[in-house]
């Protein structure tokens, strides 16, 4: 559980909540009209922009900013180094009955054991890394169309309650009516576009970086193993994809 999108998002609803209930009656913030005109007109939008599947699939994708498990690179260089130790020392059908929790690295290793040349190896775990770029991408890329249609849906409401309202000067019980349109529909889009679809949006950029960085530095990982490379060596390749402040100096040789 990642505990700050959670907090974040649930502490920014609720101030703005709390605001509401401190203005008055919090009925009055509430309009079936703005409603439809943001939520339900912005999603149909996102719709038209993508193909049922890739829709459909937004729940899953969204649930990633909130729950995701993910191995912290050192981990990964840790059990690199492992690897490589052991393919040095009982060549690559030792690594067949190596523990790996990795789905990425666990398809690298076996490759290894099937052995495919270093082209292939290289070929097949880029790809996969693309194409899990390019799910993140998709998914990023649904979010923000939501953050910039939602304000738009919102002033396309305002427009309808101003119309309506200029319609009717002379009923005046019909202009508050009107004019609650016309401002609710530009809360609720800047609502849902900076609450809910921006902070999602970012944190699955985050999501992205973090899950490219791993495989990358596993497919260097595997192919320097398959290249026959001094773990140490390896150590000190893979190292770099840590924060300056996390790298161990390490001169040890076999």
């Amino acid at each position: 559980m990642d505990l700050a999108t959670l907090l974040g998002i649930l502490g920014a609803i609720g101030f703005v909540v709390m605001a509401m209930v401190l203005g008055g009656d919090i009925n009055m913030f509430i309009d079936t009209q703005s409603i439809l005109i943001v939520f339900c007109g912005s999603t149909f939008v996102v719709l038209a922009n993508y193909n049922l599947g890739q829709f459909f699939g937004i729940g899953k994708i969204m649930g990633k900013a909130f729950m995701f498990k993910i191995e912290k690179p050192d981990e990964l260089i840790e059990k690199s180094v492992e690897m490589a130790d052991a393919a040095r020392k009982g060549g690559f059908l030792a690594l067949e009955e190596a523990e790996i929790s990795n789905a990425f690295m666990q398809k690298g290793v076996d490759m290894l054991v099937d052995g495919h040349d270093a082209d292939v190896v290289r070929g097949t775990l880029q790809k996969d890394i693309n194409l899990t770029t390019e799910r993140h991408e998709t998914g990023i890329g649904m979010l923000s169309a939501l953050a910039e249609i939602a304000p738009a849906m919102g002033m396309i409401g305002t427009l309808i309650g101003l119309v309506a309202m200029l319609s009717n000067m002379d009923d005046p019980k019909a202009i508050g009516p009107a004019m609650a349109v016309a401002l609710l529909t530009t809360l609720y889009g800047a609502f849902l576009a900076n609450v809910i679809a921006i902070p999602i949006a970012n944190k699955l950029k985050l999501r992205m970086a973090e899950e490219k960085l791993n495989q990358e530095l596993i497919l260097d990982a595997v192919l320097g193993i398959q290249d026959g490379q001094n773990p140490r060596v390896i150590e000190g390749l893979l190292k770099n994809y840590l924060a300056e402040s996390k790298r161990a100096v390490n001169t040890t040789e076999e």
